[in-house]
This record gives structure tokens, C-alpha cells and sequence, in this order.
């Protein structure tokens, strides 16, 4: 991109599946804006999230750094900061605010952290409003405001949107570009009683038929509606919590989410930065609301899942008058965000070294990607390793299995795991033994290059039930264990006055 440095927003929500968007093909939701966003601009149709749960996702989203390499794992559990000692967990670690705030540029964040030490400022921010844990009740949320507690009142995503418009109408008057952090808590639980009760109701006739109730998978511990109202945040006086309350709910979020989005890109447009401004919607990891008998993401199953509706995300990018208008089906990471964004802004001489993921400002001009653009992505969840091409995927957990092979032509939807079902897809099909081992060489071989043998994820006891202190203490666990019945975190919970 020609001229000034471009101002960066950048759009993260929590627990958005690729799915539940309308302009990837979801005829039930409504996310018109958003919508609008990827008529006017170009949308990703694979794009991948490098661990499906939030906090390694977004520590590579900042960093550039896989999970094995920046050290968080599973959500953060423990340092938060908000009733305990923080901990900050990308203490040490470059990430591209801090890259673009030694640059010039003002950064900012509105919402969601959830990378430890919640109440204080860190990686360059100097704009900081950020909630104490990863979530949790939508109405009168304790935030962080520049390392002091406030307590709000109304509904968390127009709260946030409050937050991130008022930092544009702050810097529209500004010579020095800025980056702005947008990161809802939305759409991720819970779901029930906590958003606007008139878009909840207009979802009381909807099929839900993007939201099949597909028969347990045997891997996962508890359904949602196994919890009990109060574990759910909803009101114990109502009847038992359904299915359906649970999807209205998920549903009525997103669209919450999608007129935040519309908000704010009203504020560029009012303010006369939508041309100077490069606005990409993302989320952190994807989520199942019934497919393949799950309700939850990469961790929501034990071992962690890899399905594509785990680690599959949208991504759209709008700036008019410079990204074209169009549909990019490049195999991208959460990993190729940060040297997107460096590029964007003309500082792609200041990347680090040794981080895996490319560029992808060429497609946001329309240009052709360069001759080096991976053909494969990566991701990882403790010892559950995934590579995907375009026709299939491999997943690998260490040491024991079970291992996945999946011919994502003849079998798109992942329902028939080659390494332990003999049925025959195609009798022209290649040796599926030989396929796998092909496919964990080449995982194998990469994430021997990217990984930190400190902080590698094979040996790490990850439960899928948060991190509570960073890796590699001696004498430390690192994660927190199973219980005998799901609990929530507390700090999803209303917090302590």
C-alpha cells in the first residue's frame, strides 16, 4: 500500500466459527455488516486460527510466534491479575503493537486480553481498557482502564464498542497513525439470559439448520445443558436451560457483535478515515454448536479436536479504494497476521527472525502472492498437532494417539478417520499409512524449526482446563487438572466487588 502509514483496526471476536457468518454461506444468521464488509472488500475463505482456544491463539495473533515457541498453551487460568498476582505471559516477547508503537504509531485495545496481568498496560498499548479475565457476564463487567478497575453499566459488546469508538474520535483530529485492538468477549458464553432479549426473540422461529444436533462425540465430558443454571450465568428461577436457548443465545450474540462492527465502521466513515484505515474481522478460534456432536472448540473434546469448525476462522479486510473487492482462498495462519500488518504499515524491515508465517499484504492489493506462499497450514493444542493442505489433513498426538487422516475431497465434513476406518473412499485412493507418515514428516520437521524446546507442546500436560503459570518451572504444574465434573473458572463468574 502506496502513501502515509495506513491506521490498523483490527476486529478479534471470541469463539466466531467461520460458519456463523453470513457471507460465508449461513443463510440463518444476520451479520449485515459484516456482510457488507466482504462485498466491499476481499474475504479469506481458509483461513486458520494456530490453536483452536483462546489465549495461545491470541498470543500468536500478536506474536507471530506458534503456541510451542510463545509458551501459552491453554487459556489463561491463572494471572490474571484482577484478585490474584498477574502474570504476564508474553513478558519478553515481541508483538506487533509494541513494533508499532516504537514506530509511531498510538496503539490501543478495547476489550478482551486474556494474556495474564489483565490490569496493567503492557506491549506498547497506550490506550488500555481490557476485561480482568477471558469473560463472563454480559451486563455491568468489571474492565481495566489504564490500570484502574471500573465498573460499567450495560451490555459488555456495546461497551466495548463505546471504548473503541471514542479512541477513533480521539485520534481523528491526530497526525501519527494508530492501530486499534477491538476484541469482544462475543460471541463466547454464556449465552443464556445475558444479550439483548429483542435479538434473542427474533431468532424464536429460526431452524437452526446450519446447527445439526449430531449424536455425542464420544470424547467430550458434559454438555452445556448439563450445567446447572448458575454455572450458565442464567436466572435459576427460569426452567431448565434447552438446546435451543443455548443457539438463540449464540446467535442473538453474533448479530450483537455484528452491529458493534457497523458502529464502528460508521465512526471511520464519519470521521474521514475509512480510506486511511484498514479494517480486518477476525476470530480467535472457531466453535461447534452441535457439529460433529460438539458444543465448544479444540477443547470443548479430550484429546483436543482439530476439526475445521474448531480451527477454521473468517478473516475479511475492507479499506476502500485500496483492497479490491474479491475472495481469496490462500491457505493463511494466525501466524501470517503480524507480518501482514508490518508490511502494511512499511515496516516490514523490522520483523523479527525465525517466525514461520508471510505476508499476505499482496492480496490486499490484489497482487499475486509470492512464488514462497506456503501450500500447507499448521496448528497445534498442547500435544495435538494438525497439518492441513488443500485435500487433506493429518492430526498427530503425542505419544500415544489417536492419530487422524481425513480426504477432505471425498470426505469435506471429516467423518471417516482413515487410520482407524477401512471403508474405501475411492479404490484409486494412495496408501493412507504411507500418506500419514509423508504428512507427519513434514509437521514433524516444522514445528522442529518453529518450536522453543522450552516451551514445545508435546510435553506439556494440557487438559483443555487453562494455564496457570507459564512453562518450564521446576517443580511447577504449568496447567490446571481435570476435575471430576467441568467447573467453570471463577473469573468467568461475577467477579468480587
Amino acid at each position: 500500500m502506496s502513501g502515509d502509514r495506513p491506521n490498523l483496526v483490527v476486529v478479534t471476536a471470541d469463539d466466531l466459527a467461520i460458519w456463523a457468518v453470513g457471507c460465508y454461506g449461513n443463510a440463518e444468521i444476520r451479520t449485515p455488516h459484516i456482510d457488507a464488509l466482504a462485498r466491499g472488500g476481499t474475504r479469506f475463505t481458509e483461513f486458520y486460527c494456530t490453536s483452536p482456544v483462546c489465549s495461545p491463539s491470541r498470543a500468536s495473533l500478536l506474536t507471530g510466534r506458534i503456541p510451542s515457541a510463545h509458551g501459552v498453551h491453554d487459556w489463561i487460568r491463572g494471572g490474571n491479575g484482577h484478585d490474584e498476582p498477574g502474570i504476564g505471559y508474553l513478558d519478553g516477547l515481541t508483538s506487533y503493537p509494541r513494533l508499532l508503537a516504537d514506530a509511531g504509531y498510538t496503539c490501543g485495545i478495547s476489550g478482551k486480553w486474556h494474556l495474564g496481568d489483565s490490569p496493567v498496560p503492557q506491549q506498547g498499548y497506550q490506550h488500555w481498557f481490557v476485561h480482568p479475565s477471558g469473560g463472563g457476564r454480559y451486563h455491568d463487567a468489571v474492565m481495566y482502564r489504564d490500570g484502574r478497575r471500573v465498573d460499567t453499566e450495560g451490555y459488555l459488546t456495546d461497551v466495548i464498542t463505546d471504548d473503541a469508538t471514542g479512541f477513533l474520535r480521539a485520534r481523528a483530529g491526530d497526525g501519527s497513525p494508530f492501530l486499534l485492538n477491538v476484541n469482544y468477549t462475543a460471541p463466547h458464553s454464556p449465552w443464556v439470559d445475558q444479550h439483548p432479549p429483542d435479538l434473542v426473540d427474533s431468532y424464536a422461529d429460526c431452524a437452526f439448520e446450519s446447527c445439526p444436533q449430531e449424536t455425542r462425540h464420544p470424547w467430550i465430558e458434559q454438555h452445556p445443558i448439563e450445567l446447572d443454571n448458575t454455572e450458565q450465568n442464567a436466572d435459576p428461577a427460569r426452567g431448565p436451560v434447552t438446546v435451543r436457548d443455548h443457539l438463540q443465545g449464540y446467535f442473538a450474540a453474533v448479530t450483537a457483535l455484528d452491529q458493534g462492527v457497523g458502529r464502528i465502521v460508521a465512526e471511520l466513515r464519519a470521521l474521514g478515515l475509512e480510506e486511511r484505515t484498514l479494517l480486518l474481522v477476525t476470530s480467535d478460534n472457531g466453535f461447534n454448536c452441535g457439529h460433529h456432536g460438539i458444543w465448544g472448540k479444540g477443547n470443548a473434546t479430550f484429546p483436543q479436536n482439530m476439526y475445521d469448525s474448531s480451527v477454521k476462522v473468517p478473516m475479511i479486510a475492507s479499506m476502500p479504494g485500496r483492497v479490491p473487492v474479491g475472495e481469496v482462498d490462500a491457505m493463511l495462519s494466525g501466524y501470517d497476521l503480524l507480518p501482514t500488518l508490518l508490511e502494511v504499515a512499511r515496516l516490514a524491515e523490522r520483523m523479527p527472525s525465525g517466525l514461520p508465517g508471510h505476508s499476505f499484504a499482496a492480496e490486499l492489493t490484489g497482487r499475486p502472492a509470492g512464488a514462497d506462499r506456503p501450500v500447507v497450514v499448521y496448528d497445534e493444542f498442547g500435544p495435538t498437532r494438525m497439518i492441513r493442505t488443500r485435500n487433506t489433513k493429518y492430526v498427530h498426538r503425542y505419544p500415544y494417539g489417536p492419530h487422524e487422516l481425513y480426504d477432505l475431497v471425498r470426505d469435506p465434513d471429516e467423518r471417516i478417520n482413515l487410520l482407524a476406518d477401512e471403508r474405501v473412499l475411492d479404490r484409486g485412493e494412495p496408501d493412507r499409512r504411507a500418506r500419514a507418515a509423508e504428512l507427519r514428516t513434514l509437521l514433524e520437521r516444522w514445528f522442529d524449526r518453529y518450536a522453543d524446546p522450552r516451551r514445545d507442546g508435546r510435553v506439556q500436560a494440557v487438559t483443555g482446563r487453562g494455564q496457570l503459570r507459564p512453562v518450564g518451572r521446576p517443580g511447577e504444574e504449568a496447567f490446571h487438572p481435570f476435575e471430576a465434573r467441568k467447573q467453570l473458572d471463577a473469573a468467568y463468574r461475577d467477579p468480587p466487588p
